[in-house]
């Protein structure tokens, strides 16, 4: 239901053609501007949706009008909202920037010379770019002063060679083929060079045209090593996406006769959870307006939409595919990159990005910055005990773990031992004054979090700390009072650092269950025993650990342990 009537009105009267929206709060201020195939359809959403994203439902919150542009198409629409977006920056809206100046190959006639450059304010030379990869720029022009050593102005001013009329007629008559050999059509360049042997071996200039064919072999050897795929292949862009809890990465190769000839990545930080066709779409507008793009094919994981004059295909097989598994993977090592920098440059920046994710996630009021973990163990009913881990700032404080036996609760019943120990380990936490997590997990499903619950509950606490329950099978996340389960991904941050807390107090509390189990019937053991007292029995468990341990020991360990006389007494006894 729409409750303001202003905004009821305005959707009532939203026509239903390709367009694009303004969101504006009360001050007149742009928050967001978005674009859509129906704009009647797309705006009315937003206001009748249940939102899951709480940013989302802010921006809903503050939107006072609506104001919208029809255009033609959905082409229109997109490139209009990318516009729009770029001169107003709305608070919600995504805002690709790249603060990095890049390098251009710079061309020059007077005198003739090539180099690459960051500033393009040369008059009267022509540029070609940018380019992602210095190293990448250094070895092309080096071929390229190889092939046509006129262009090489360090070398010739090193020789006190001058530009000089010949030099500006080689850079004439070769042009073409420099232009092309930028753009990486080798293919161009070595039919403009062979045709060059050629008509040298007919005129006998047979020294030129050696020169030439070691050109040709220089240019063949480049073009080998750079070339992935068909040299059919050409003038293509693949772009791909790897999609993560905040943050998408996107890569973009140009491929120019089966080489890779310019390589880009971008971090996009998501701002209302927008999806993956979405983004890439995005993407794709920015890197072809940075990289002056008009290539007219690109291949992409799934279909998205960029208008009539460029053709969008999917890759299923073959090099095609196998080009967009290379920009996959480019993409995922781009993400590993971001994140190992961050947690080395910026480790508090790191932190700050899980731990919001995680209550975003989550649906917490905070940020879980205390997290504790619980969880039960007992074999067949013998020696139940419980472990709570605690983890500080998404990490392990192992100091801070606690062991509990169950004394209350007889026999098997998870539910009443996590009830018992949730109760005693937050009582203590209030009697004592010490801060309480933001966040308490169970290792269990629905009951169990219903026991935990009832002793949160019984404290007065439930406002003050967040529960969820984590069930084995399906990695489900369980909220009170909520009979929905939360399915988290399984390469989300938030999930493994749950499963890293269920994992760590499961390995706590099983080794203190396993240290009592072989206590117990140590101890029921050496009962049976007439002769050992307590101090005897703590030097026997502490060095032989086990029943089956002493029963293969030998007289000499005896001897070792307690002297001769006592020693032999005590293995006859043990073995008799």
């Amino acid at each position: 239901m729409i409750k303001d009537k202003t905004i009821s009105i305005q959707l009532e009267t939203m026509p239903e053609n390709p367009g694009v929206y303004q969101f504006y709060n009360a001050k007149g201020e742009i928050l967001y501007i978005g674009k859509a195939k129906n704009l009647k359809k797309r705006v009315r959403s937003y206001f009748t949706k249940n939102h899951d994203n709480n940013r989302t439902r802010v921006l809903v919150k503050n939107i006072f009008s609506v104001k919208h542009i029809i255009v033609e198409t959905e082409t229109d629409a997109l490139l209009l909202e990318n516009s729009l977006i770029k001169e107003y920056k709305p608070r919600y809206n995504i805002l690709l920037k790249d603060d990095k100046t890049y390098p251009w190959i710079c061309l020059q006639k007077f005198p003739p010379k090539i180099f690459y450059t960051r500033n393009k304010n040369i008059k009267n030379a022509e540029y070609f770019g940018p380019y992602t990869s210095v190293k990448h720029l250094k070895i092309l022009l080096d071929l390229i002063k190889e092939i046509y050593p006129f262009l090489n102005h360090e070398l010739n001013h090193l020789l006190k060679i001058r530009s000089d009329k010949q030099s500006i007629k080689l850079f004439d008559k070769n042009k073409d083929s420099i232009k092309e050999l930028i753009k990486g059509n080798l293919k161009f360049c070595l039919n403009h060079l062979k045709e060059g042997m050629m008509n040298l071996s007919r005129e006998e200039k047979y020294e030129e045209a050696e020169l030439l064919k070691n050109k040709i072999i220089s240019l063949e050897k480049y073009q080998s090593k750079s070339t992935i795929v068909n040299p059919k292949i050409n003038n293509v862009d693949v772009f791909s996406i790897l999609d993560g809890d905040s943050h998408s990465y996107v890569n973009f190769l140009q491929i120019s006769f089966g080489s890779v000839i310019r390589s880009h990545s971008l971090e996009i930080k998501k701002k209302l959870n927008e999806n993956k066709k979405d983004l890439l779409t995005l993407a794709i507008i920015e890197i072809r307006n940075l990289f002056s793009l008009n290539t007219r094919e690109v291949y992409v994981p799934f279909k998205v939409n960029l208008g009539e004059e460029i053709k969008v295909h999917v890759p299923k097989l073959g090099d095609k595919k196998k080009l967009l598994e290379l920009s996959s993977r480019n993409a995922k090592f781009y993400r590993i990159e971001k994140i190992n920098q961050m947690k080395i440059t910026n480790p508090e920046k790191h932190k700050n990005r899980i731990l919001e994710q995680m209550k975003l996630d989550l649906r917490l009021k905070v940020k879980p910055e205390h997290i504790e973990c619980f969880d039960n163990s007992n074999l067949q009913g013998t020696n139940p005990v419980a472990a709570c881990v605690v983890f500080k700032n998404g990490k392990p404080s192992k100091s801070e773990y606690r062991l509990y036996n169950i004394k209350e609760v007889k026999g098997i019943d998870d539910f009443a031992s996590m009830k018992e120990v949730v109760y005693r380990r937050y009582k203590r936490l209030i009697t004592q004054g010490h801060n309480l997590p933001q966040l308490v997990v169970v290792d269990g499903g629905k009951g169990q979090l219903s026991s935990a619950m009832k002793s949160i509950k019984s404290l007065g606490i439930e406002k003050q700390v967040s529960l969820i329950g984590i069930a084995k099978r399906l990695e489900e996340i369980f909220c009170p009072e909520d009979p929905i389960p939360i399915y988290l991904d399984k390469r989300s941050e938030t999930l493994k650092i749950i499963q890293q807390l269920r994992n760590e107090a499961h390995r706590f509390g099983i080794n203190f269950h396993r240290k009592k189990r072989m206590k117990t019937s140590f101890d029921s053991y050496l009962d049976e025993l007439i002769g050992i007292g307590p101090k005897t029995r703590e030097i026997l468990l502490k060095e032989f650990k086990s029943v089956k341990r002493i029963r293969e020991s030998s007289v000499e360990e005896f001897i070792g342990l307690f002297g001769v006389k006592r020693g032999k007494n005590l293995f006859k006894l043990i073995n008799k």
